[in-house]
């Protein structure tokens, strides 16, 4: 075993193992005298099996002074985009980064491989809109094969993908064969006109027809991200609501957040408590959801429909402490925090010919340097930060 490995092993998973091999080899004696030997193999079978789960460990390196483990992968596959959302996109658009220093595919997987090996279970592809890449579906089938683990006794578990749904249904089948889990479809409005308004592009009918052909592919999970605004969509927030009767979709709201070039204003940010007093004059009963641990949003339901809705209240009520993501940018930055503006290259320390090791070290470093908290709404109003869309949803 190298000295990375034995860095990566949790010294509790060896105790687990110990006390496993114990129980295997004591259930085995005892059962010798009055059972079969074909219900002794069920036993070690199954004790086996749970030895085998209990191989899954977070490193170290991903967890940071705050207790907090990481274990949640963003990956921005692109800068660039089909739309202009006035919200992500500066009205004047970005410089893009040359494509030389975007990460390779060979790059990303690297990446993506040792921080499986570390203990990232969850991977999402975002970009930009990171279906306009032509190997998207390429990319999606390697990581695919971290699925299989790694032999650091660690194996990826989810692959998302945050879109905005414009290409998705020519590639859904494709992606789908490839390994592609879950999905995240943009859409912040229901009315065709709002949305060529909103994005200053045409599309709308493709979005939906998207959206309803991921429900019927049962993919494992399907959820319309819609960013609430005052004066633009706040009024339909009921109607998004009213989607899930017969949809099973999770839309989530999500509180107007502050970048570069979107313009923002305290005024335009609809709060969650606001969006929750609309849905409740409009609704008799609506029904709290229990929340996973590091889930974003806060899930409800209404009784009888299909599908849900929740809240991220990023502004309102942030959710710091149960954060466990970390992202990476298509020029090779990781960040640690989404509205924190120091970044670590892991593109420069690749091509400078770090070794895996190294880069674990690196990553180390970065998360324990994350903050527990961000600045707050109005702080992060005059910070300086990256555009949305050269970050990555």
């Amino acid at each position: 075993m190298n000295v990375f490995t034995r860095k990566l092993v949790n010294k509790n998973i060896l105790s687990h193992a110990s006390v496993y091999h114990h129980h295997c080899q004591k259930t085995i004696h005892d059962d010798s005298t009055v059972q079969s030997s074909k219900l002794k193999t069920n036993k070690l079978k199954t004790l086996k099996s749970k030895l085998a789960q209990d191989d899954y460990h977070l490193s170290d390196f991903l967890v940071d002074n705050y207790s907090r483990g990481h274990d949640y992968l963003r990956i921005s596959l692109t800068e660039r985009c089909n739309l202009r959302c006035t919200y992500c996109m500066p009205e004047e658009g970005v410089p893009l980064t040359a494509k030389d220093r975007l990460l390779s595919n060979d790059e990303i997987f690297r990446i993506s491989k040792l921080f499986v090996q570390q203990g990232v279970r969850k991977i999402r592809l975002t970009g930009g809109e990171p279906l306009i890449r032509r190997d998207f579906v390429d990319i999606v089938a390697s990581l695919n094969t971290l699925k299989d683990g790694n032999g650091g006794g660690n194996k990826l578990d989810t692959i998302g993908v945050t879109t905005n749904g414009i290409v998705l249904g020519r590639k859904m089948a494709d992606l789908k064969k490839a390994g592609l889990d879950c999905i995240n479809i943009s859409l912040d409005t229901l009315e065709p006109m709002k949305y060529e308004f909103i994005t200053r592009r045409r599309g709308w009918e493709r979005v939906m027809s998207a959206i309803k052909k991921a429900v019927d592919m049962n993919f494992q999970s399907v959820k319309i991200n819609c960013v609430v605004m005052n004066g633009l969509n706040e009024d339909e927030v009921c109607d998004f609501v009213k989607l899930t009767q017969d949809l099973n979709v999770d839309v989530r709201f999500i509180e107007y957040m502050p970048f570069d070039g979107n313009r923002w204003q305290e005024k335009k940010m609809v709060s969650y408590s606001t969006m929750m007093q609309n849905i409740t004059t409009h609704f008799t009963d609506v029904q709290k959801l229990n929340d996973h641990p590091n889930d974003t949003s806060k899930g409800y339901r209404i009784p009888g429909y299909v599908g849900q809705f929740g809240f991220i209240t990023s502004m309102s009520e942030h959710f710091c402490s149960t954060c466990n993501r970390v992202r990476l940018t298509a020029d090779g930055n990781l960040k640690v925090c989404l509205f924190g503006n120091t970044e670590v290259s892991l593109r420069d320390e690749m091509r400078s010919g770090k070794s895996d090791e190294e880069l674990a070290e690196i990553i180390g470093g970065a998360v324990k340097r994350k903050k527990k908290q961000h600045a707050g709404m109005f702080n992060l109003a005059n910070q300086k930060n990256r555009p949305m869309i050269l970050i990555g949803g």
